[in-house]
């Protein structure tokens, strides 16, 4: 069962993963891994953070010459800003009077996470609750893209919104993987330009803004998932996937909750045969039905709220005092609409990885490739 646990705080020393129950005999470039790592930290709204922090990924374990054991596969990736955090943050003993933070912030991990662990510092719920977490996360999601290729999966995302400026057209695949050289991940470059003056705009008013990403999966057989245990769907994997990555609000798969505002006969996606096979002319369903994959492209979308950290700050109580004040401001971005594109991408390729082995098995990638290519399309 291959298996994700990351541990780690956003000033704390360096951000780990280790990832159990990989196959032997997959091939990692570390090359890659830093690309993704380094996308992560692009995109037009980034804050300060992104001119400290130049991440890299360091296998420490479950690799030897570039081919993975079988063993675990252990990757830090070192907080660089953590030599001007030691002081408040060292496990041996830290000045915690230092860097207290009180002024819960709305819309954070801030307020609940103190009740729920008993703590009256918010730094020590906020220091773990921080996107900074899914530098590794795309880490591991970049070995699991790796597994995919092996296997002719591919997954690509775009931005399909900031904000008020949304995008409505539709793309093919190659389009959208295309999209991440624009500044914001948009493949129509008018309406990225558009975007980024809007973001402008946002920033002059101290406020923080969210969007709409979409992603693709391409080459993703059927019967991946399950219409017998309901625990097992895909659907419901995949939503969960995504929805564990701070500030998402909301998935959508294929049509989504454009599903409820049309009749049946313009939503599901009738079946055809030709020359021995069958085929759908349109993919409003995404990809799944019965919570299987159906061999056409899976399409899914995700809502990303606003940052909640406003340089602005917002109405909230001290947590000490109890008396009204505005939020603590950290060091944020403005808009991260594009990081949460790689992240969303590395977080499905780690849960498609995940439903792939579960399904297949195999210890090494020669048995897994001998299943996957008896399967049918």
């Amino acid at each position: 069962m291959l298996k994700l646990t990351t541990a780690g705080e956003s000033h704390g020393r360096a951000l780990t993963a280790i990832i159990e129950g990989l196959p032997s005999n997959l091939k990692v470039e570390k090359e890659e891994i830093d690309y993704y790592l380094a996308l992560r930290q692009s995109g037009y709204g980034r804050g300060a953070r992104q001119k400290i922090e130049s991440d890299r990924a360091e296998i420490v374990s479950g690799v030897r010459d570039k081919l993975t054991l079988g063993s675990p596969v252990c990757i830090v990736v070192e907080n660089k800003d953590y030599k001007n955090w030691e002081e408040y943050m060292s496990p041996y003993g830290a000045d915690v009077s230092k860097r207290r933070l009180t002024k819960v912030r709305p819309g954070h991990a801030d307020l609940t996470g103190l009740f729920k662990y008993d703590q009256t510092d918010a730094r020590n719920i906020l220091e773990r609750a921080s996107a900074r977490e899914t530098a590794v996360r795309v880490a591991a999601g970049t070995i699991a893209r790796m597994f995919l290729r092996e296997l002719g999966v591919e997954v690509a995302g775009y931005v399909r919104s900031v904000e008020s400026v949304s995008d409505e057209k539709e793309y093919t695949f190659d389009e959208i993987r295309a999209a991440k050289t624009s500044e914001l991940f948009m493949p129509d470059r008018e309406l990225c330009e558009r975007a980024k003056k809007r973001i402008d705009e946002i920033k002059e008013a101290k406020d923080t803004a969210g969007g709409v990403i979409e992603l693709h999966v391409k080459g993703m057989k059927s019967g991946f998932g399950s219409c017998m245990s309901y625990s097992e769907k895909l659907d419901a994997h995949l939503a969960g996937a995504i929805m564990s990555v701070q500030a998402i609000k909301g998935v959508e798969i294929g049509l989504g909750f454009e599903a409820a505002r049309r009749p049946g006969s313009r939503v599901h996606d009738e079946i055809y045969y030709r020359d021995g096979n069958f085929f759908r002319k349109t993919n409003n369903a995404g990809g799944i039905e019965g919570g299987m994959s159906n061999g056409q492209e899976i399409v899914l979308r995700a809502a990303m709220k606003p940052i909640p950290t406003l340089m602005r700050g917002l109405d909230t109580v001290d947590f000490d005092t109890k008396e009204p004040c505005r939020a603590a401001t950290e060091r944020s971005d403005v808009c991260s609409v594009a990081a949460c594109d790689v992240i969303l991408e590395s977080v499905v390729c780690f849960a498609l990885a995940e439903k792939i082995l579960q399904r297949l098995g195999g210890d090494n990638m020669r048995e897994i490739k001998e299943r996957w290519d008896k399967l049918p399309r």
